[in-house]
């Protein structure tokens, strides 16, 4: 039986029995990890072992102890938003490698949990990644209770996007933080890139999530919606203009991210406010403007008729 073969075996045991699967992986706790093709585009379902930690699940880029990192860990670097399934959920998620000491006490949790990965590491010379699958659960209040029609479905979308600006801002801060503390301590600053992956990732799945969302808008769903509601033609006419200046904004972004390791604080805090603000205010509008015409719809489209 090939690799592939046997993955795919193990994915259908996993689906069709609640997550048990026998074999060399009877007992085991696995989940379901789908990723993005880093040049294909395709989606990929992989088997990994799974350890729960307070900050997510955690996975480890071993390859069995092989001296590259698997395939699936360099796709979640080119798209971090993931699709998780454990035997008892499925929901998509931020993969976010560890990094640094953060790394170090991640890896010494994962192998007094499971032994087997000091093994791998002691096999190869590279660092084996730790990744943190971060789940994006709305606060509390935010966003449906359930997704019904088309308008539950584009508020869940705006609800999470909104959550990765928080990310973003929380995280710089903490960079902030540490590099003041490190100042005040007379010690180096943290190294570059610091915190930098956390961010990386959580801003590139943002602006990722995000394009693919207008893309759909710009293609699907304004043109029928302009077409049964000629009224609104100028709402949407500034809903497409507004797509162009948000993607001007989402490079802007990823520009000024690029630099956090070493920007002036005030400056980059007044710049990504700036930017969040210009965010937030398109998603206002297009719910204001949108959401009452996609109450009706359900979600998910049921047959054709």
């Amino acid at each position: 039986m090939s690799a592939t073969d046997f993955n795919q075996w193990v994915i259908d045991e996993f689906r069709a029995n609640g997550g048990k699967v026998g074999g060399p992986f009877e007992g085991s706790d696995l989940l379901l990890l789908t990723t993005t093709g880093a040049r294909t585009g395709r989606q990929h379902t992989t088997p990994l072992g799974r350890i729960p930690h307070e900050e997510g699940l955690l996975v480890v880029g071993s390859n069995l102890g092989d001296d590259r990192h698997p395939a699936w860990y360099h796709n979640l670097l080119a798209h971090p938003l993931v699709r998780v399934e454990t035997p008892t959920e499925e929901y998509e998620a931020v993969a976010v490698p560890a990094e640094g000491a953060h790394r170090e006490r991640l890896f010494a949790y994962v192998t007094a949990a499971e032994p087997g990965y000091a093994d791998y590491q002691d096999r190869t010379s590279r660092t084996l990644p730790v990744v943190v699958l971060q789940r994006s659960d709305p606060a509390p209040g935010e966003g449906p209770a359930e997704v019904r029609s088309l308008a539950d479905k584009l508020l869940e979308v705006h609800v999470w996007l909104r959550g990765q600006l928080r990310h973003v801002r929380a995280e710089t801060e903490a960079l902030f933080a540490a590099r003041a503390q490190a100042a005040r301590d007379g010690a180096a600053p943290p190294p570059a890139p610091g915190l930098g992956l956390q961010i990386r990732q959580h801003c590139l799945a943002f602006c990722q999530a995000l394009e693919f969302h207008h893309k759909g808008e710009d293609a699907h769903v304004f043109p029928a919606l302009a077409a049964a509601h000629p009224h609104l033609e100028d709402a949407f006419a500034r809903l497409a203009a507004e797509h162009r200046t948000v993607a001007r904004l989402q490079q802007e972004l990823s520009l000024l991210l690029a630099d956090a390791a070493t920007a002036d604080p005030d400056r980059f805090r007044t710049e990504l406010g700036r930017l969040s603000e210009e965010l937030t205010a398109h998603l206002e509008y297009e719910e204001e403007q949108v959401l009452p015409l996609l109450a009706e719809i359900p979600f998910p489209p049921g047959p054709p008729a």
